[in-house]
């Protein structure tokens, strides 16, 4: 039994347009193509490796945050309660200002009534600073209409009057 004489000829690659199937030398010609290619493929790898580092490491900054505000939201209130909500959008994602909600009594989640507490600011001994918040009633669906005793001046504006 003998193969086939080329890799080119071998019936694995015929479904291969010409010039993609293996060859058994090189084309003659300086490589300049291939170096091109292959210096563009490594600059590309470079990019999405620079970028994906990039991400992970925004994503372990976000992700010690907040843990740092569950931590301030129990301090601050003095429950060691598991269930926070955190919330980045109300204020901006990227004005690293979050307010984070939990019940006031032990329960699941919306249970009761939620504490709000709108944190930012530096890091200092492991709680950031709290500048305001407010309450909403249990099992509430629209945040925003039924917050009331809110304090601290980043509550303003933000409870119905």
């Amino acid at each position: 039994m003998s193969g086939p004489a080329s890799q080119s000829e071998d019936p694995r690659f015929q479904w291969l347009p010409s010039g993609l199937r293996p060859r058994e030398s090189e084309l003659p010609g300086s490589g300049r193509v291939r170096l091109i290619e292959t210096t563009l493929l490594v600059l590309v790898g470079l990019v999405l490796a620079t970028a994906t580092i990039y991400d992970i490491a925004r994503s372990v900054r976000l992700n010690h945050r907040l843990s740092i505000d569950e931590n301030t939201w129990r301090a601050y209130t003095g429950h060691n309660y598991r269930g926070l909500a955190v919330d980045q959008e109300l204020f901006g994602a990227s004005t690293q200002r979050e307010v984070v909600c939990g019940n006031t009594s032990p329960g699941r989640p919306r249970q009761s009534a939620q504490y709000c507490l709108v944190i930012w600011g530096p890091v200092v001994h492991g709680l950031r600073t709290v500048h305001g918040g407010w309450y909403t009633p249990p099992h509430s669906e629209d945040l925003e209409r039924v917050r009331y005793g809110c304090f601290g001046p980043a509550a303003q504006g933000l409870c119905p009057e």
